[in-house]
């Protein structure tokens, strides 16, 4: 019985690789406080932006807090952003993270978490918890200040 080329390329398998090289440990950043989560993110972040629209970013932490590596997840406008929480999770793999933090802007400047805020916080530390990985602080930034999750007693 012949088989049709089209058909046998649909069932073979296709090889998914994922490609990582952690940071030179002696040269890896490390998070100790939400000062510091916000000190790097502004380094990390082109300050003409925040006022701009909204944005969302994520660190990625090992066992011990050190910064593995830093992604913007995603892109807004004036009034919010969709959170891809499926590149956030496929990227806490990749990265082998252990920890992660969040943080997003309000271009308004207005440093009160909404209640969409506090719902998508929710949603990624249970989410994350799957993984054995800890949410440790979602951030708001503007550009004069910041609040944190954390530190407010949220998470």
């Amino acid at each position: 019985m012949e088989t049709n080329a089209t058909t046998h390329d649909l069932m073979r398998p296709y090889e998914v690789t994922l490609h990582y090289k952690r940071p030179l440990f002696n040269t890896m950043k490390k998070i100790s406080s939400s000062r510091d989560s916000s000190h790097l993110l502004k380094e990390f972040i082109n300050p003409n932006i925040l006022d701009v629209k909204e944005f969302f970013w994520t660190i990625f932490l090992s066992r011990a807090n050190c910064v593995l590596g830093i992604a913007t997840i995603g892109c807004g406008d004036v009034t919010g952003v969709m959170v891809n929480i499926r590149e956030i999770f496929q990227l806490t793999l990749l990265f082998h993270a252990t920890h992660i933090i969040v943080a997003h802007n309000h271009p308004s400047g207005k440093l009160t978490p909404s209640e969409k805020d506090q719902k998508i916080t929710r949603k990624l530390q249970r989410g994350v918890a799957l993984f054995d990985v800890k949410l440790l602080d979602h951030l708001i930034l503007t550009s004069e200040s910041y609040y944190s999750f954390s530190d407010n007693g949220i998470l």
